[in-house]
């Protein structure tokens, strides 16, 4: 083997590429058993990895034919050559692609970019190609020494990368700056790797400067919770930052954005709105982070040390976001908040917010007050019980009341029925009101197990005041329009009632209106099954926020209850009288009976008497009272 074959090789080693393949084999098998989202700059980062894993493979078969010395090899060498520089070009392309997709680049400007890149790769490697066959390229001797080399793939590696260089500069205002300054790194590595290389007449590595950008891919796109758009981590990097500073007593300052128009299961802020988020992050605040807890939340952190002067760049900011403001008009909660020491200990900021975000009005800001954290704590607690009370699911639950508020029949002229209320009685705090709990049932998923226990002990008092001579017609429950969703809801409520050994009839069932149109192909659905079987339905909260008459109308509802504010409506002016007595009628004549609630007067009663009313409810009757003092209300049968 001549002198200049020995060179060539003994400027090569194999343990580079060997390197190269173990790294690209590691990150499929990282890819295959590690949750990763299935994105676009996901499948050209598959790309690459493929395109260095076939690359080092090439290469290795290139040096090994060459050392071999066989003429029926020259074929093979002359393939493996041109097929190494076109995956080492086709790499360079495809980290250009990859720019343009993270940054989100227009797609007019990223197709400028990929069709020139890729020209570039073709033009070099048919070019390559051509000077090969007409013997002014790449030429081996009949001995296999290498008589002619070319330059072109170095022509081409230093026209990439400085076309990859002013890619990443144009987009460096679309990435935030420390994703930015991760591939900045590692690319500049390549490229020192590279240079040193050709100063030591090196070839071994030549692959392997591929591979340190597609790690640095790796780790701050695919491997770690930075959303490279806004610059922000997960919940729980939220929480593991929170814990580090917690242990190092250092304090900090959290600012919450809530955008409850994207705060859905499949929705995303906009672009824009992501770019003026990470501009508040990066131009106003030192050492500062973005967490990205749901959809449509973030929440801005920063050290108070780095920021002495917090309380005016948060006004500073605040300026900025109302112009912001007027320009998106979507509706926003903002939560501002220095760490609170027990919240800290208890990593516990996310919920803490949430539950202040849960009563807070749209386009409001609030700074968390001790009320704010003993409310947390409450509601805390209160979950904790639902929670017990859930796993338990004791029908019997004696932490579950049953108050109830009688009900006066015009035809009758008796109490004959009544509405069941729930309260819960906690030893911590005493009792609880709906307001305080039901909506955090509803959120948890356990308003359904409260249902059965008040229907079942609503069904044991019916059987009670039955066994005791009493005159009750029925007894309505409360029930969720979310508990209609569960296939099982008309079967247990069936079997309680069984269970009970008592009459469907004696059970109605109060809903509220569904605000969809599905939920109310849903809700019709339930009640007419359940009326086939004797129960009653009552459309609950009539007059309130939003009523859909043609879906009411269309509900197989017994009763309708006209809430409170239609009783004062109809007292404010004749005009409002006409208008809630001609609703009233309305319903009447469609074969629906009308029950006003909130009544409070003898006015009230009047009035409503006039308006077709066949029931009455409310104070001037009586208070809600614990369902075993109905009795009180209740005539005996002869």
């Amino acid at each position: 083997m001549n002198q200049l074959l020995h060179v060539a090789f003994d400027n090569y080693s194999l343990i580079g590429d060997l390197a190269v393949i173990a790294i690209c084999l590691t990150v499929f098998i990282l890819l295959k058993t590690s949750y990763v989202s299935r994105t676009r700059s996901l499948g050209i980062f598959v790309n690459i990895t493929v395109a260095l894993f076939i690359a080092a493979c090439v290469n290795i078969a290139y040096h090994v034919f060459l050392i071999q010395n066989d003429p029926g090899l020259f074929v093979w060498i002359y393939v493996f050559r041109i097929l190494y520089q076109a995956m080492m070009l086709d790499i360079f392309c495809l980290f250009c692609l990859y720019i343009t997709q993270i940054s989100g680049m227009e797609h007019k400007k990223a197709r400028i970019i990929a069709v020139a890149s890729s020209s570039i790769m073709l033009f070099v490697i048919l070019f390559d190609v051509i000077r090969t066959i007409l013997g002014y390229g790449f030429k081996l001797a009949p001995d296999g020494s290498i008589i002619h080399k070319t330059y072109l793939f170095a022509v081409a590696y230093i026209v990439l990368t400085v076309i990859m260089a002013i890619l990443m500069y144009q987009t460096r205002t679309l990435l935030y700056r420390r994703v930015l300054y991760g591939l900045y790194g590692t690319m500049g590595i390549a490229v020192i790797l590279r240079v040193t290389q050709l100063i030591f007449n090196q070839s071994s590595l030549n692959t392997m400067t591929f591979v340190f950008p597609v790690i640095g891919m790796l780790y701050i796109m695919h491997s770690t919770p930075y959303n490279i758009m806004t610059g922000s981590l997960d919940a729980h990097a939220m929480e593991d930052t929170i814990r580090r500073m917690y242990e190092k007593d250092e304090h900090f300052v959290l600012m919450s954005l809530l955008i409850p128009d994207y705060d859905e299961e499949g929705l995303e802020l906009p672009s824009d709105i992501q770019a003026q988020v990470r501009k508040f992050s990066v131009d106003y605040f030192k050492k500062s982070i973005i967490f990205h807890v749901s959809n449509g939340h973030l929440i801005l952190f920063f050290p108070k040390r780095n920021n002495p002067n917090f309380e005016k760049i948060i006004d500073k900011i605040m300026e900025s976001f109302y112009v912001q403001f007027e320009r998106f008009k979507k509706p926003y909660k903002i939560v501002i908040s220095e760490d609170i020491a027990e919240i800290s200990q208890k990593n516990e900021y996310i919920s803490l917010i949430r539950n202040i975000c849960r009563g807070l009005p749209e386009n409001s800001i609030k700074r968390i007050s001790k009320e704010d954290i003993d409310k947390f704590n409450l509601d805390e607690y209160i979950i904790s019980e639902l929670t017990d009370i859930y796993r338990k699911h004791d029908l019997d639950d004696p932490r579950v009341l049953v108050y109830c508020q009688p009900v006066f029949n015009l035809t009758t002229k008796k109490f004959d029925t009544a509405e069941a209320l729930m309260r819960l009685k906690l030893d911590k705090t005493g009792m609880v009101y709906p307001n305080d709990f039901i909506p955090i049932a509803e959120n948890y998923g356990y308003i359904h197990v409260l249902t059965e226990i008040i229907l079942n002990k609503t069904c044991k008092n019916i059987r009670k005041l039955i066994e005791n001579k009493f005159l009750i017609e029925r007894i309505s429950v409360n029930v969720s329009v979310l508990e209609l969703q569960s296939d099982a809801f008309c079967e247990d409520i069936v079997r309680i009632i069984k269970d009970n050994d008592i009459d469907n009839e004696r059970i109605a069932i109060e809903l509220t209106e569904s605000r969809s149109e599905a939920g109310s192909i849903i809700m019709k659905e339930k009640i007419e099954e359940l009326r086939e079987k004797g129960i009653h339905f009552y459309l609950d909260d009539f007059g309130t926020g939003y009523s859909n008459m043609e879906r009411i109308l269309e509900l197989p509802f017994d009763i309708i209850k006209f809430d409170r504010s239609m009783v004062i409506a109809s007292g404010m002016s004749e005009r409002s009288e006409k208008i809630v007595d001609k609703l009233a009628h309305m319903f009447i004549d469609m074969g629906f009976s009308v029950l006003f609630e909130g009544i409070e007067s003898e006015a009230d009663v009047a009035r409503c008497s006039d308006m077709f009313a066949s029931y009455l409810q409310g104070y001037i009757y009586s208070m809600p009272i614990p369902v075993e003092q109905l009795e009180t209300f209740l005539q005996k049968t002869a």
